[in-house]
């Protein structure tokens, strides 16, 4: 990210708080109008760029967290007539699939969230559990506040479990193999409905170590937030917590998403991500 006077690493310090408006959150303030560039790790090639309007300013637990609206952004991993030609091609998908969360969202949004995505996203089943209700989902709007020690998730507001989540203060995150790619994608449903019983899941669970919440036996990885302040942001409510307990359980290729047209970009490249 650089702004007037100065510029920062924000990797792991940038998250995507809301689609719609689509607002980036961070633990800088970086003025009134920054710029995040994403370059590629491998080549140090400049693959895209968002700007940013600062739309507000959080100050939580003492530490500040920034939030800003996307004003415009794109990539340069096609050139130009495919880059066109797979503008339209999302676009056309996304009317197909009115039930899409990027049907909330203006076409010209979608391309600058998906630049956003250039930054891979993991991809965790989040787990909520109390006597009356018991849920798990997939979800990529997570990620760290890295200088701020927050980690965030943006659930849209009508996900059946938002307001439990609220009440409780507790979640846990299960960072899945890719291989569970299909059984995280059918949970999807879950957004819209809570889970009749923990048995009902198509993979064996365990309770976490922090609070018992169930969590994927095989997951990579596991991490507890305690939530602390929730905002509702247009079609999100934007959480912020801290991670209370993180268990690093076995190696393996964690599920992400990235744009295809970066995937394209890597393979030109000969150095594409493994797909799953």
């Amino acid at each position: 990210m650089h702004w007037e006077g100065g510029e920062a690493d924000v990797t792991a310090d940038h998250t995507v708080a809301s689609l719609k408006p689509l607002v980036i959150a961070t633990s800088l303030d970086a003025g009134q109008d920054p710029v995040i560039d994403y370059r590629d790790r491998m080549t140090g090639e400049l693959v895209g760029a968002l700007r940013l309007g600062r739309l507000a300013s959080l100050s939580i637990d003492g530490a500040p967290v920034t939030l800003y609206r996307v004003t415009a952004g794109g990539h340069h991993c096609l050139r130009w007539p495919h880059r066109h030609w797979n503008r339209w091609l999302q676009n056309r998908l996304m009317r197909k699939q009115p039930s899409s969360q990027h049907a909330l969202m203006a076409p010209s949004a979608v391309q600058q969230l998906m630049v956003a995505y250039l930054c891979p996203r993991p991809v965790v089943l989040v787990s909520i559990s109390t006597p009356e209700h018991r849920n798990m989902f997939p979800m990529d709007l997570i990620g760290p506040l890295e200088r701020s020690g927050f980690y965030s998730l943006a659930l849209r507001n009508t996900n059946v479990s938002a307001e439990v989540i609220r009440h409780t203060g507790h979640v846990a995150l299960s960072c899945i193999p890719a291989a569970m790619k299909p059984e995280a994608y059918k949970l999807s449903e879950h957004h819209r409905q809570p889970l009749p019983d923990w048995h009902a899941l198509p993979f064996p669970v365990r309770p976490s170590q922090e609070r018992g919440i169930p969590i994927v036996a095989e997951a990579l990885g596991v991490q507890e937030l305690t939530i602390l302040h929730s905002q509702d942001i247009g079609s999100h409510i934007f959480f912020i917590g801290r991670i209370a307990n993180d268990e690093r359980l076995a190696e393996g290729c964690q599920l992400h998403h990235t744009p295809g047209f970066y995937q394209a970009y890597r393979r030109q490249r000969r150095m594409p991500f493994a797909e799953a």
